[in-house]
């Protein structure tokens, strides 16, 4: 006899357990309530993390499959809208060093690429400017949409900034009157062990003992189904991605009307970086920093002096941040996903999006029974392990790019021994041709496509020689494509509204719903 798996029960709430439990519910919409139940979780008593405010544009997708209304998600959750990352100083560390890591593909992508193109000009054109319209939208302080594009559509392509508590609450309102999942607030005092190693129940203290047939641990860094209950170990990263702590404000504007910049603002330190997010009410400043390369004190100092005199009187909130993830992910009936299963600097905003793509395998690929949960756990062991490293070697790219050498923190990122080994062919292989559509990135849901390796590559100023061959090849779609990407460039300048002022309209009057 099959031993069907029809309970669902996830352990811990905040955005990974809400988005998770809502895109479970929101596929399995049919059998919800009849041979299948989800049910959270919840410590009355354990705050949320609550300070990962920014996205990638697969949550348009999330949520609008989930049933989320994008005007109500704007209202209640202070939403912003994200249309990629300005670094700056982490080239050269001089005053006008930035660049941008837009969320907009290069122009015609899909037929040729630019970057040679490009190169070979050898004009004061920045790369991300030459091939896409987003910074100079971003520069405008312009939105990605009008108010009377609908809801999930984009005129560019656009992520999101959030309120991180409001929206795990906004989630939970909507998992639990719409897609009919179970809310219980109680603390895990104990698991309840199979003798086949699986999990047979969570033992709480408010609500008594809640069995299942599979647990998701989303309890953030206390890990308490993967790491006390499987006693899966953790595989630390500290020695490729220095940064081990966060201060984090909230940092109020200075009056109503202040322009809200769409995209995310990461300024490098001596040793880290400052992120600067703006919603509707506030920004969300922090400092990610190594502790073996700077003081506590040095550090908010940093910190402060970015911020200015709005940062006074204000408290730096102090995060620990543990570099890695679990050596595996899904095993037996339990599998970890958010802070549970990793924790990586939030440089790219990734955190959410491994959420979401985790959460996106166990809904799809729902074992049926508990007899083919292992082969369904091993894909997705593989497909997340992959994801991880893929992530890893990104965010090391932008410290081995850098000319810095003002701080021991620069001088160490570069070290050999820290670059991950398939970083280094890679960077080896892009000394003598760009990266493309087939440049090892292959996967149907790349986590960073070559586009993005290419915004960061030439964003720093690397080099790739250019081949005359490659140039002459193509260089009738080059030319087209660039004369296409300046007559959009122009046409969403002049057409798209400010930033604020369409977040104002979307809070009165609402987008049109698709």
């Amino acid at each position: 006899m099959a031993s069907p798996v029809r309970n669902i029960v996830i352990v811990g709430g905040g955005t990974a357990g809400w988005l998770t439990a809502g895109v479970i519910a929101a596929r399995h919409q049919n059998r919800m309530g009849r041979d299948l139940t989800v049910t959270l979780v919840e410590s009355p008593n354990v705050p949320i993390v609550g300070v990962g405010e920014g996205t990638w544009p697969t949550l348009r997708t999330t949520l609008s499959r989930m049933g989320v209304s994008e005007t109500d998600f704007f209202r209640e959750c202070d939403a912003s809208f994200k249309q990629g990352a300005r670094f700056a100083r982490w080239t050269t560390g001089a005053a006008g060093d930035s660049y941008y890591h837009p969320l907009m593909l290069p122009q015609n992508f899909g037929q040729v690429n630019l970057a040679p193109h490009w190169l070979a000009q050898e004009d004061d054109e920045s790369f991300c400017d030459a091939v896409c319209s987003q910074g100079r939208i971003c520069d405008d302080g312009l939105a990605p949409k009008t108010i009377a594009t609908a809801e999930y559509d984009a005129l560019a392509n656009y992520a999101y900034h959030l309120d991180a508590g409001k929206f795990a609450s906004f989630l939970q309102r909507h998992c639990c009157q719409k897609l009919g999942v179970r809310h219980v607030l109680a603390d895990v005092e104990t698991v309840s062990m199979k003798d086949d190693g699986d999990i047979r129940a969570v033992w709480t203290i408010q609500a008594g003992e809640i069995a299942g047939d599979l647990f998701v641990d989303c309890s953030g860094f206390k890990a308490l189904l993967i790491e006390r209950a499987m006693q899966v170990p953790f595989k630390d990263c500290s020695d490729t991605l220095f940064c081990d702590t966060a201060l984090a404000m909230q940092v109020p504007y200075e009056c109503p009307d202040s322009p809200i910049a769409s995209h995310t603002i990461s300024t490098a330190q001596s040793a880290g970086w400052i992120w600067d997010i703006g919603i509707q009410t506030r920004r969300g400043i922090g400092h990610v920093y190594s502790s073996n390369h700077i003081s506590h004190d040095a550090a908010e100092q940093e910190l402060r002096a970015y911020i200015g005199p709005a940062a006074d009187g204000l408290t730096a909130r102090k995060i620990a941040i543990r570099s890695g993830h679990r050596e595996t992910f899904w095993k037996g009936n339990c599998v970890a996903v958010g802070l549970a299963a990793g924790f990586l600097e939030p440089l790219e905003a990734s955190a959410i999006v491994l959420v979401e793509l985790s959460a996106k395998i166990i809904a799809e690929q729902m074992p049926a029974c508990r007899e083919v949960m292992d082969i369904v756990a091993a894909r997705f062991n593989a497909t997340t392990r992959y994801r991880w490293g893929r992530i890893i070697d990104f965010l090391k790219l932008h410290y081995v790019l850098t000319q810095r050498t003002d701080s021991a923190f620069w001088r160490d990122n570069v070290r050999s021994e820290t670059i991950p080994d398939r970083l280094k062919d890679l960077l080896l292989l892009w000394c003598y041709q760009s990266p493309g559509l087939l440049d090892e990135f292959d996967r149907v849901e790349e986590v960073f496509p070559a586009a993005s390796y290419q915004y960061v590559l030439y964003g720093m100023g690397f080099k790739t020689q250019v081949n005359a061959h490659d140039l002459s090849y193509d260089r009738h779609l080059a030319s087209r494509a660039r004369r296409e990407n300046a007559a959009m460039t122009a046409k969403l300048r002049a057409g798209l509204p400010r930033h604020r002022d369409l977040i104002d309209k979307i809070v009165a009057h609402g987008l049109q719903p698709v």
